[in-house]
């Protein structure tokens, strides 16, 4: 987390600073034992995606794994970072995108532009496993205090990144679930979303349901889950609760309290100083090009230029 909020720190670079107040609404379907989470990333989602010249494929990739993360961090209780790394052999071989426990956002996707070209104008546009190829996804919880991460490891696995969250599902959280998720260029920009359902598993008792009920309802809610388009889930006119309400007004949804998100790239001119200043003298002369370093961070795409003179260097005896 950035040790300043935005708006006092001096030595952030001139990014967007940019807040989505309602961009995450948890919500509850009582009759089903059925939770979920509805992401809307409105402007966030064109503010962090145009800040990278990605073609739009890739782009609308990253878009489905911000919306992903950001849904899924909103149902955690932690303090620090929650993050998605997918790591693979395909022309997208790393994709990392994190969400701090307030709501922070950003992302960073490498590409082998070789392997990559002959996908760009296919038709229809290749499913996400084609990009990633074989590999993993992590999804990691990362406190920021010295203290142990904790770390959720499944194979890529399925086509689509809805298929692949599923498995983590499964795997990781032992939970059903379903996942929708939408990335694309609309007339005001990038928009991107996703729906999230989990099912609340049967405590036991005298009283809790059978499990053929159970299961009945869990087929409900997904069959209504599965109606929802790509554009009701990007639209900007379509407030989310009424979106909810289209949804699920038959199992009595119960929308709880919205969570917002933001631009979330926390690198700054202090902090990569630091960073340059524990390299011996020779390897900044290395890097410094007529007489300037230029160090670019690779989720905000911001230069940040440093004289070589500012920056003596360790000393061998260091």
């Amino acid at each position: 987390m950035a040790d300043l909020p935005a708006f006092l720190d001096r030595m952030r670079p001139a990014v967007p600073d940019i807040v989505v107040p309602r961009a995450v609404l948890p919500f509850f379907l009582p009759r089903c034992r059925v939770r979920g989470r509805l992401v809307r990333l409105g402007p966030l989602a064109d503010a962090l995606l145009t800040r990278h010249p990605h073609p739009p494929l890739i782009t609308a990739l990253a878009g489905q794994a911000l919306a992903l993360v950001a849904g899924l961090a909103v149902s955690l209780k932690f303090r620090g970072t929650f993050s998605l790394q997918v790591k693979g052999d395909g022309p997208v071989p790393h994709l990392l995108v994190d969400c701090t426990d307030t709501g922070e956002l950003r992302f960073y996707v490498r590409t082998a532009p070789d392997r990559l070209a002959p996908l760009l104008d296919a038709d229809p546009a290749p499913a996400a496993s084609a990009l990633l190829g074989r590999g993993y996804l992590a999804f990691t919880v990362d406190p920021g205090t010295g203290a142990r991460p904790h770390q959720g490891i499944v194979a890529i696995s399925g086509e689509s990144f809805e298929e692949m969250a599923l498995a983590y599902f499964r795997e990781s959280v032992q939970l059903a679930g379903l996942v929708r998720l939408a990335a694309a260029r609309r007339p005001a920009g990038w928009r991107a979303g996703g729906l999230i359902l989990e099912r609340i598993p049967n405590t036991g008792g005298a009283e809790a349901p059978d499990s053929q009920e159970t299961d009945e309802a869990w087929r409900t809610a997904t069959a209504l889950a599965s109606t929802l388009s790509h554009s009701e889930l990007l639209d900007d006119g379509l407030a989310p609760e009424r979106l909810l309400y289209r949804l699920f007004h038959s199992e009595g949804v119960s929308a709880d309290r919205p969570r917002s998100l933001a631009y979330g790239c926390r690198c700054t001119r202090a902090r990569l100083s630091g960073v340059l200043s524990g390299f011996g003298a020779d390897d900044l002369d290395h890097m410094a090009t007529d007489g300037t370093i230029t160090v670019t961070c690779e989720f905000c795409n911001h230069d940040f230029r440093f004289p070589r003179a500012e920056l003596p260097g360790r000393s061998v005896a260091d």
